[in-house]
């Protein structure tokens, strides 16, 4: 199943639909969606090096995108959803505190955990509850997630035949340490909130 699936990404790599799909995944990840656009920029870039610059500035665009549908959840939902959960959590006398914490180091926060395999739909829902500057938050994304992309399509561009030849002979190894550090990711994520 998962050779196939590689396999189906390699040979989407040509599609005139390839983009919109990586496009779609991007934006959903940084809003809801759990899997991470890599699945689909590793085998796509790997695919066709040369294009790799092109998948990083596409999902770049779209993860922005979708984190400011993830701040407007955050934003939004606050007053209804996440009132009940915080009360919930017994969290209530902390909010004010996170929110000033939040609005010391957001920025940080953003750039650092966008670069990481931290759930990056954390981040921009937590934006929006904590009242992050949009603009500030959208700069920042735009940085910490291009950031990450483009390093991906610089690795892709120079070393691609290589890290193509290790990831097929070693599928199902890389798959699980991603999936791993995917894992790992949300563990972090929550120990940290």
């Amino acid at each position: 199943m998962l050779k196939r699936t590689y396999d189906w990404c390699v040979e989407a790599a040509d599609k005139p639909y390839a983009l919109w799909i990586l496009a779609a995944v991007a934006f959903a990840e940084s809003s809801f969606f759990p899997i991470p656009p890599d699945i689909m920029l590793l085998p796509m870039s790997l695919a066709r090096p040369k294009r790799a610059w092109w998948f990083a500035a596409v999902c770049t665009m779209a993860s922005v995108a979708g984190g400011v549908l993830g701040y407007a959840i955050g934003a939004l939902l606050y007053d209804s959803l996440g009132q009940w959960l915080i009360h919930l959590y017994g969290l209530s006398d902390k909010v004010d505190a996170f929110r000033a914490s939040y609005a010391e180091w957001g920025a940080v926060i953003i750039l650092l955990k966008g670069l990481t395999p931290i759930p990056y739909k954390l981040v921009t829902i937590t934006s929006g509850f904590a009242g992050y500057n949009i603009w500030l938050f959208i700069l920042c994304s735009i940085v910490a997630r291009g950031g990450r992309f483009f390093f991906v399509a610089v690795l892709l561009n120079r070393y691609g035949d290589f890290i193509r030849a290790e990831l097929e002979k070693r599928l199902a190894l890389w798959v699980a340490i991603g999936a791993i550090v995917l894992v790992l990711g949300f563990v972090v994520a929550f120990k940290l909130i």
